[in-house]
């Protein structure tokens, strides 16, 4: 029944091929029938034909020959395409490609289901309605042409034949479209008188798979009298395309371990041919694999979906035994269903074995010892440990933790992340006197948790026996800094404090003497002996050498050891004020214009070194004023501020106006001193000081004058 429908299907076709033919029996070379359609069977049977294929090459078909896309079929000599085998999946596709010395054509033959049967005739001729035997409503005949890519010269090469069942005389073909009067153009042309349709050139399926075409008939005139009618070209695929990996790099990761079968990556090539065709049904296999050790079959590659897993057991698995963690695979991708007759396209593999926490870390002994003086900081003794995992990982890398033996937090441990070693660290002085010895306890793990059935042991622990050596400690200050408040101006001599140093070395029984180390003023003296401070200088709160108040020595207190130990201690002099500063009056200048409209000359401000209650407010006031008439006043603005007016407008020259400014402190201190007044033309908005009319001084000058001359005439005449 199979056979019989097949060929019942295949004697349709050519029949409805000799009739629309019928008018032109011209020898076309290639195969008479280029596309069969035939039902999927349950199974292709060995040595059964399946159906005849007819080559002709117009010339005799000398030295003929026929090949097959799938390797279980092949094709007899007298064109009986048969199974080589018992095959019960063939696929979708089968391509004949025939060759003679003359030609060569390219058959394909459709395995469809049984639904699909009916719509055969339809895809061949590409029109719609009811199955049937197609009937053109025009006058022409251009059934589907199909033509192999990359054909071989010579070219142009007839590929088909349009046919018009009216004749009608000086009518011509005319062929347009993509291919032919549009890019790419040239491709197709047409014999406007037979109808013959040829290629001129190879074509490439992977650039353009289908053309669309159009033929219509003219006449002399080129008037069109008939058509257009569609006619379709397919490009039937051929495998010229090998299979490629575009996705690289292709870098996979499994745990060691890891049970068999373990899914590591996903090799997916891309094949450029007929994805429907065997061109493009891909295999994929191991082609190589480096190292070949512990197995040279580590690792197994789905055929079909390109999936890599591991076919070893666990146990193989092991990182710390491999030669290497790292596995290179040569894949494999074979288009033809992995056939020998298919291309192969490669690509390496990488994949890396991951190491996962299975060994402990472990002290390379069980005792480590370290010998350290008192007193001093810093790193003892490092720790050393193996461990079979991976340095670059977490399973590798040891943590340690101080676990007995460290009450006081005197001791830190840290890993040396070059290393993994355990640097055990001093970080509080200890003392001889105190504990000579001192006994840690360690444990180390690692920063990533064992793997379940693995636990540490004993040898993740160990002990640290650590000596300390005696020296010779300086003496120590108590209280240090020490502080005492004085008031300032103290008399020379007077004590400010005794200071009291011990020495730590209690076993060794040593003396201590004193000395002054940073005097900054020199101020101060200390007794050698018993420690006694005593001034040798005022103190004087408003040194440049006080800073807040405060005034800051530094004093030594030596041992008797050899070579002697010294100690440092800090004395900080809380100073109190006195009143010992008189004000001083800002500014001591001003200038004035001898025709001003406004006569308040100048503000004038009073500071004080001293400290509150011992300053503002200040009280300002004129001394005793020369001549007649006053001529200036002094009026308080605030606490610390007095204003200078003129009561009349003076004459060009130097005016010395004698000011005192009195403090707030008990008793009070008072400073006589002179404001310059200068008073000066101004002329356009320009002041010029540059000369006087008269010197003008104050009271108090020529009172002192007079008494210097007096006193010089005294003492001539005695």
């Amino acid at each position: 029944m199979q056979h019989k429908t097949q060929l019942t299907l295949s004697f349709l076709l050519s029949q409805v091929l000799l009739l629309a033919c019928a008018e032109d029996l011209e020898c076309i070379p290639g195969f008479q029938q280029k596309v069969f359609y035939i039902e999927q069977p349950f199974e292709f049977t060995e040595d059964q034909p399946v159906l005849n294929l007819v080559f002709d090459d117009c010339k005799g078909n000398n030295k003929l020959n026929f090949e097959v896309s799938n390797p279980d079929f092949k094709v007899e000599r007298d064109g009986s395409l048969v199974a080589l085998k018992n095959v019960s999946e063939a696929g979708r596709a089968l391509f004949v490609h025939a060759r003679s010395e003359h030609a060569e054509d390219m058959a394909e033959i459709l395995i469809v289901g049984a639904n699909e049967k009916r719509g055969a005739l339809k895809e061949i001729f590409k029109i719609e309605g009811n199955l049937g035997i197609p009937r053109q409503k025009r006058a022409i005949l251009a059934t589907p042409i199909l033509i192999p890519e990359n054909q071989r010269p010579p070219f142009p090469r007839s590929v088909g034949k349009v046919i018009r069942s009216e004749g009608t005389e000086g009518a011509k073909f005319r062929l347009s479209g993509k291919g032919v009067d549009q890019d790419p153009k040239g491709i197709f042309r047409i014999n406007e008188i037979s109808g013959d349709v040829s290629v001129t050139r190879a074509l490439d399926r992977e650039a353009i798979a289908n053309y669309e075409l159009e033929v219509e008939v003219t006449d002399l005139s080129g008037k069109v009298i008939d058509g257009p009618v569609r006619l379709d070209i397919s490009v039937i695929d051929q495998n010229d395309n090998k299979p490629m990996f575009k996705e690289g790099p292709y870098v996979g990761h499994v745990m060691e371990g890891s049970p068999t079968g373990t899914t590591v990556m996903r090799m997916t090539a891309f094949d450029a041919d007929d994805s429907s065709t065997d061109n493009a049904l891909l295999r994929y296999n191991i082609i190589k694999q480096t190292p070949i050790k512990p197995s040279p079959n580590m690792f197994y590659i789905d055929p079909e979906k390109g999936d890599i897993v591991t076919v070893v057991s666990p146990s193989m698995l092991d990182r710390e035994t491999m030669e290497t963690p790292k596995y290179e695979l040569v894949i494999g991708a074979k288009d033809m269903g992995g056939f020998d007759v298919g291309l192969t396209g490669t690509a390496t593999a990488t994949i890396l074995i991951d190491d996962k926490n299975d060994h402990p870390p472990e002290f390379t002994k069980k005792e480590f010892q370290a010998t350290v003086k008192e007193g001093v900081t810093g790193v003892i003794v490092n720790l050393t440990v193996g461990d079979r995992d991976d340095p670059a990982t977490g399973a590798w890398r040891a943590v340690y933790t101080i676990i007995n033996g460290n009450p006081g937090q005197s001791f830190e441990i840290h890993t040396n992340p070059e290393t993994n070693e355990g640097m055990l660290s001093v970080v509080k002085p200890l003392d001889y006197e105190i504990s000579a010895f001192h006994t840690l306890l360690i444990k180390v793990e690692n920063e990533d948790p064992l793997v379940p059935d693995i636990a540490y042991g004993p040898s993740s622990t160990a002990t640290v026996q650590i000596t300390v050596k005696d020296v010779n400690e300086g003496p120590v200050f108590h209280p240090n800094p020490m502080t005492v408040t004085k008031q300032e101006n103290i008399p020379i001599g007077s004590v400010v404090l005794t200071v009291n140093a011990t020495d730590p070395d209690t076993l060794q029984h040593q003396t201590i003497r004193y000395s002054v180390y940073k005097d900054p003023a020199g101020w101060l003296e200390i007794n050698p002996t018993n420690g006694t401070i005593g001034t040798t200088a005022i103190l004087d709160r408003e040194s440049p050498y006080v800073q807040d108040n405060i005034y800051t020595a530094l004093f030594l207190a030596i041992d008797s050891g050899n070579p002697p130990a010294t100690g440092t201690g800090t004395l900080h002099i809380t100073l109190e004020d006195v009143n010992d500063n008189v004000p001083s009056l800002y500014p001591t200048l001003a200038k004035v214009c001898d025709d001003a409209k406004d006569l308040r000359v100048v503000v004038l401000g009073a500071s004080d070194k001293d400290l509150h209650p011992n300053t503002d407010p200040f009280k300002f006031e004129l001394s005793k004023q020369s001549g007649p008439e006053k001529m200036w006043k002094i009026t308080k603005i605030n606490n610390t501020h007095a204003q200078v007016v003129l009561l009349q407008n003076l004459k060009k020259a130097n005016y010395n106006i004698p000011i005192s400014v009195t403090d707030s402190g008990k008793p009070p201190l008072t400073n006589n001193t002179e404001l310059k007044l200068q008073v000066c033309s101004c002329k356009k908005s320009r002041m010029d000081c540059s000369a006087t009319d008269a010197l003008h001084i104050s009271m108090t000058l020529i009172l002192l004058s007079l008494f210097s001359l007096f006193f010089v005439q005294l003492n001539l005449s005695d």
